[in-house]
């Protein structure tokens, strides 16, 4: 991705802090097997994140934070709860090159906004803003236009998850009203 020049006014975003990974972080790296819900409670869930790779993340981030990771992200076990306990944590969006599928559709399902796209030119700890409607990510170096995502996934983002989009419209995303 080009930087361009810094944006003249500050849209509606999202302000947020960066928290870089790299390439292939699997579920097992996300939440460690022994943190599953029906091994524990959603509160200790909430502690997991990363509690391996880096034990700081889940006391320390704040809602809205973005996680940049390198290719694959989500790889590994098609355990759900890996999405979801970033979802507690209430993580702003996921931006990598590429999510293993099962990821990226557990994280649609929880209104966690993922986009595909390689920003390695960010740094851990950087300050920037994602506006959600345009994908546009702005920096202190200038901005970014993520690929837009379809229509239907920002509604289901808005929604929250699959399940209060379903219980909002009574259809799911694509699907007519009247079947």
């Amino acid at each position: 991705m080009t930087l361009t020049a810094p944006p003249t006014q500050t849209p509606p975003t999202l302000t947020a802090r960066v928290w870089r990974f790299g390439a292939d972080v699997n579920t097992d790296q996300i939440v460690p097997g022994r943190f599953a819900p029906y091994m524990t409670s959603e509160a200790e869930l909430r502690k997991a994140p990363f509690i391996e790779a880096r034990p700081e993340f889940a006391p320390t981030v704040q809602p809205g934070d973005l996680i940049i990771a390198g290719n694959n992200f989500g790889c590994g076990s098609s355990r759900e709860y890996a999405p979801q306990a970033l979802k507690l944590v209430e993580v702003g969006a996921i931006i990598a090159p590429s999510f293993a599928r099962i990821f990226f559709r557990n994280a649609l399902n929880l209104g966690i906004p993922v986009f595909e796209a390689d920003l390695t030119e960010l740094e851990d700890g950087e300050r920037v803003h994602l506006d959600l409607e345009t994908a546009v990510l702005y920096t202190g170096r200038g901005e970014l236009r993520l690929p837009q995502p379809p229509a239907w996934m920002r509604e289901v983002w808005q929604a929250g998850g699959i399940v209060p989009y379903y219980r909002t419209h009574g259809r799911f995303p694509g699907v007519p009203s009247a079947l």
